[in-house]
């Protein structure tokens, strides 16, 4: 069978297994071997992640989310009355109006959190290259296997076909035999 597969590929890939990418490669041998090619990407994605990417997401899943927007508003909230109602009565303010700690702060913060998220962007976009080249491979093989599976239903027709042709032949052959047969009877005479 595996030099049947060899043969069909070679055929419908017009080239070599030799010829072909690595991914592609793999992807036929594995159509060669019966092996399945799909895969969990999503787990091979985060087992792969370091200490860094693993903080990366997190820092980026939780920037990103209401809980934070609440949290950071409730905090600005709080700081502008503290320093403008509370503190401000006292005289005893530590940043007051126009806030220029809290604009420092929220500039750390900023340019922090900025390059954290662009590294979880490009861990997601290097994400999506894995699975869309883990599509092309499943759809090769998907590809692969109907069209195995398009030629062996055509063998098979083909085969059918040669069996009815001759099945026909033999009924031919037969009604022949059986025409000639009644027609000599004729020859003979009738009541003897």
């Amino acid at each position: 069978m595996s030099s049947y597969l060899t043969e069909f590929t070679r055929r419908v890939l017009r080239r070599g297994l030799e010829a072909l990418p690595a991914s592609e490669r793999a992807v036929v041998e594995r159509f060669i071997e019966r092996e399945h090619v799909s895969r969990d990407t999503t787990r091979q994605f985060e087992d792969d992640r370091t200490l860094g990417q693993r903080v990366a997401d997190r820092v980026a899943r939780f920037g990103g989310s209401w809980t934070f927007i609440a949290l950071f508003a409730g905090v600005l909230v709080a700081w502008v009355v503290l320093n403008s109602v509370v503190l401000a009565r006292r005289e005893a303010a530590f940043d007051p109006y126009p806030y220029i700690l809290l604009n420092l702060f929220l500039s750390m913060i900023a340019a922090i959190q900025a390059p954290i998220i662009m590294m979880s962007q490009n861990r997601q976009a290097a994400r999506d290259r894995l699975e869309a080249a883990h599509d092309y491979e499943v759809n090769l093989k998907a590809e692969l296997e109907i069209l195995s599976l398009h030629e062996k239903l055509d063998q098979l027709r083909d085969a059918q076909w040669r069996e009815l042709v001759a099945m026909q032949q033999e009924q031919i052959r037969l009604l022949t035999q059986l025409l000639e047969a009644r027609d000599l009877p004729r020859d003979r005479p009738v009541h003897e």
